[in-house]
């Protein structure tokens, strides 16, 4: 479960990000926040693992709220602000979010902070490195959520990009170089133009393919390196 707080002192917003986050599973609302210095007692005493945060809030702004925390959880930024999202990134945030944003766009931010790995421990899920991570992939107008240690080979197939599992194959209408933002890279390599695979799922390596349960993934001369950087 993804424990999120929202920050915001606009009403609409928090409406709109609260409806935006029940379509998604594992989403869990800890409380509404309508100034930073809110914001700042909660925390006092709770922990989270996501942050919705605004810009330009009275008494405390955003980015200075978010300096006073030692150690921050995932943030995504949502503003209608662009000048400041240089700082935003400096400061590390997962995304920066432009009002008005799309379920689209909103989603691609929460997969990032979901499944991305950084400095900042989800504690309060008390997740370890073996614990399942999960995405959410939209197919067809439905969307799936996929843990993504089932996920076994992805392959490129013009605008779309099939998303090969242990128990499906799912179609989404977003390039594999945007999938595989959402995978760490420890986890997955890419050997072709056209195909990325999942390292723990490889059952042979012979000459330039790849054997995954009953799938040849061919390996590109370009990408020959990676594969070498496993094997030594």
């Amino acid at each position: 479960m993804i424990k999120y707080l929202i920050i915001d002192d606009e009403h609409i917003a928090h409406d709109i990000i609260k409806g935006y986050c029940d379509l998604l599973p594992n989403m869990q609302l800890m409380k509404h926040c309508y100034d930073a210095l809110e914001a700042l007692n909660y925390l006092n005493e709770n922990k989270v693992d996501l942050i919705f945060l605004d810009l330009n809030m009275p008494k405390l702004k955003g980015f200075e709220f978010l300096k006073t925390l030692s150690t921050p959880p995932k943030v995504i930024v949502t503003t209608a602000y662009q000048e400041y999202a240089l700082e935003g990134y400096i400061l590390n945030i997962t995304d920066y979010l432009l009002k008005p944003f799309s379920f689209e766009r909103f989603l691609k931010a929460v997969n990032k902070a979901v499944s991305t790995t950084s400095k900042t421990q989800l504690s309060s899920t008390e997740r370890t490195e073996n614990s399942p991570k999960s995405i959410f992939l939209r197919s067809n107008k439905k969307y799936t959520q996929v843990e993504i240690d089932t996920i076994i080979f992805i392959e490129a197939a013009g605008n779309y990009t099939k998303v090969n599992t242990t128990k499906e194959v799912i179609t989404i209408r977003e390039k594999i170089s945007e999938v595989l933002e959402l995978l760490t890279n420890s986890d997955f390599l890419q050997v072709h133009k056209s195909f990325a695979v999942a390292v723990k799922h490889i059952k042979s390596i012979e000459g330039n393919r790849i054997r995954i349960g009953d799938n040849e993934i061919p390996i590109g001369k370009l990408y020959k390196a990676n594969v070498n950087k496993i094997l030594n």
